[in-house]
């Protein structure tokens, strides 16, 4: 007597595995993570992590480097996605000046992006993002900080399976990177992040 198909699983247990997935990343000892409120409205499910490279200051973002990801679960697949789950991420680095002027840093930090996914065997698809460099410059009270630069990374992408581990740490290596650390696999340039206040 053959038994009933199993009945698929609900979206609540997909979600919660894909939530446990995330906790089975592995991240480097630079990068301390923490789960955060995850934005409401932009998909039924979702779950949010925030990243500080060598944090300074408890609470406060770091003066080499800070990120955000965010992990979005619809069911119904939206359109534009390719897929029912989809991946926001945000990273950003001071940078000395001069390097901010490379007209190439944008590029280079969005090909860190696409070589720590495919170094972890991260599969996706539909992936989309900004990188941008920003130059300041402090004019009159403000003129003893002297001029500056940070390059922040926005990015998203459709992964295509629900273990998350992959993609988390993709993330959490595309974080160190940006804020000067040797990356985790040889052969691959740094950035020179701004250590020191401007002046």
């Amino acid at each position: 007597m053959s038994s009933a198909p199993a009945a698929p699983p609900t979206p609540q247990v997909v979600f919660d595995e894909i939530v446990a997935s995330v906790g089975r990343a592995t991240v480097r000892d630079e990068l301390q993570v923490t789960v955060i409120p995850a934005p409401s409205g932009l998909a039924p499910y979702s779950y949010a992590l925030a990243a500080d490279v060598n944090p300074a200051r408890h609470s406060d973002d770091s003066d080499l480097g800070t990120g955000r990801l965010i992990i979005l679960y619809d069911p119904e697949s939206p359109e534009g996605w390719g897929g029912a789950v989809r991946v926001i991420c945000y990273a950003q680095a001071p940078l000395e000046t001069e390097i901010g002027l490379d007209p190439f840093v944008a590029d280079v930090a969005w090909s860190w992006l696409v070589d720590a996914l495919a170094a972890r065997g991260a599969d996706y698809t539909a992936a989309s993002g900004t990188a941008t460099k920003v130059l300041s410059t402090g004019y009159g009270e403000l003129a003893a900080q002297g001029s500056g630069a940070q390059i922040e990374l926005r990015a998203s992408w459709t992964p295509l399976e629900h273990d998350l581990a992959a993609h988390v740490e993709g993330w959490a290596e595309l974080l160190c990177m940006v804020a000067g650390y040797p990356p985790a696999a040889e052969g691959v340039a740094v950035l020179q992040p701004r250590r020191e206040s401007r002046g």
